[in-house]
């Protein structure tokens, strides 16, 4: 009787996780913010009030040079948009932040003012991954909020495993590694091992500020700033943690699993790699 009620209540539940990418995302909580954008020419000159209020030194500007942000080191906080009396840092609300080069997260320096997503890995070593891809998650120093945002992508709302994505016990059973945490130097070692465990070919994810540039503890003697001095990097996922909808959009995008940002719902403009 038991058994028979349990499963009536969970067929009158229905199917639960979110129906994305075939629809539309929900929006980013308003505290979240979503992607940054550096508007260059709004910088007035000789003003450089957000440079000291960025507490990863993820700003900088260079004299008779416009600003220049990097993604990759930003926690998010907002601080340097409250600051810039002209608004030329904004947020978009947008979730889409994933970049397979460490340079696209660069914004302003080289001309670019938003950044440009990651483009699908090539066709041979999708052919190989199939339509699956198994993780091996490696905490390199983390403070558990990366963790626990990629830990959500495997309840019920999200289902990570509808998509063929699965996090593993062994590096002998995955695709790749997920790095979060800073990379300490007490990690080193073992990051190390776990990255030579997997068999090739493999693809590392770098997730948040610290597994792609220290985080706030960037500069750190005992933080080795990110997952990139250790093992090669595939794809960056900026966020101090990332949202869950922008890691899933990373994965399954580097995954070619996504269409192109023209035909997703409307957001703020955002490149994609080519």
């Amino acid at each position: 009787m038991f058994v028979q009620d349990t499963l009536l209540h969970r067929l009158r539940q229905g199917c639960q996780p979110m129906a994305y990418p075939a629809a539309p995302p929900p929006p980013l909580p308003d505290r979240h913010g979503g992607a940054l954008r550096v508007e260059s020419a709004k910088c007035a000159e000789g003003c450089s009030a957000c440079v000291p209020v960025c507490p990863t030194q993820a700003i900088t500007r260079p004299e008779r040079e416009p600003v220049a942000l990097d993604l990759g080191r930003c926690i998010f906080c907002a601080a340097c948009v409250e600051t810039c009396p002209t608004k030329a840092i904004k947020q978009t609300g947008d979730h889409r932040m994933a970049a397979r080069r460490r340079e696209d997260l660069m914004l302003g320096k080289t001309g670019e003012e938003e950044l440009r997503v990651a483009a699908a890995l090539d066709e041979k070593l999708r052919r190989l991954l199939g339509r699956s891809l198994r993780l091996r998650q490696v905490s390199a120093g983390g403070c558990n909020a990366c963790e626990a945002d990629t830990n959500v992508l495997g309840t019920i709302g999200w289902d990570l495993g509808r998509f063929g994505i699965q996090f593993v016990a062994s590096p002998r059973h995955a695709d790749g590694l997920l790095i979060t945490g800073c990379v300490s130097r007490n990690m080193e070692l073992a990051l190390r091992k776990t990255y030579d465990a997997v068999p090739p070919p493999k693809i590392v994810i770098a997730v948040g500020a610290c597994a792609i540039a220290g985080g706030p503890f960037v500069g750190h003697p005992q933080i080795l700033n990110g997952a990139s001095s250790v093992v090669p990097v595939d794809l960056f996922i900026p966020g101090c943690p990332p949202h869950p909808l922008t890691i899933l959009d990373g994965l399954l995008r580097v995954l070619g699993r996504l269409e192109t940002p023209d035909s997703l719902p409307a957001h703020d403009k955002v490149t994609e790699h080519p």
